[in-house]
């Protein structure tokens, strides 16, 4: 399906060149001088090489339709996902590679979304949020304010990441996947 340039966003798959990009980034540029354009932060499906690429907005670029599909993660096979089916109970492989930096954060019988092209897989999308336990924080400061400050912290599954002084070793908090920032206290 063609659409305009200055459409496109992060997370569509698109055909340039004969070969399948997923669009990591986009941004509209206007220069002083000239026309506006757009540059777009992409990765090759095949090989995982990454590029950037310019239009103008009033290129048109071929974007390719995607199926989402849920899947529960089972367990890793070296560079493989396994992942299974609710409906079915059928075993699907996956790459690894299209978690990207969200890979520490995949747990066992976590629901992921799987975008199909074609019934290929071109990319994975985990829950917004997970619950995980804090293996090490620094401990308290007297004297600090409780406003913004914030202390290191190390969750059990070996991200780094900032928490408030009150969280201590053991405790179980949620952190958004995004960005690894701290949301708040697991309940229960």
């Amino acid at each position: 399906m063609k659409q305009q340039a200055n459409q496109i966003r992060a997370g569509q798959v698109i055909e340039h060149e004969g070969r399948r990009w997923s669009v990591l980034k986009q941004q509209i540029i206007t220069p002083g001088k000239g026309g506006a354009f757009i540059q777009v932060e992409m990765r090759d499906l095949k090989s995982g090489n990454k590029t950037n690429e310019r239009w103008r907005t009033a290129d048109t670029v071929e974007r390719l339709m995607t199926e989402e599909k849920e899947y529960t993660y089972s367990y890793s096979d070296g560079s493989n996902l396994v992942l299974m089916d609710p409906d079915s109970f059928e075993q699907a492989m996956v790459p690894a590679a299209l978690l990207g930096e969200a890979a520490p954060f995949l747990q066992d019988n976590m629901r992921v979304v799987v975008d199909l092209v074609e019934g290929e897989p071109v990319g994975i999308h985990l829950p917004p949020t997970a619950t995980l336990e804090v293996v090490e924080a620094d401990p308290v400061v007297r004297g600090q304010t409780a406003a913004s400050s914030y202390k290191p912290a190390r969750l059990s599954n070996g991200v780094k990441t900032m928490v408030p002084p009150f969280v201590e070793t053991g405790e179980k908090i949620v952190v958004r996947i995004e960005d690894a920032t701290y949301v708040e206290r697991a309940k229960g």
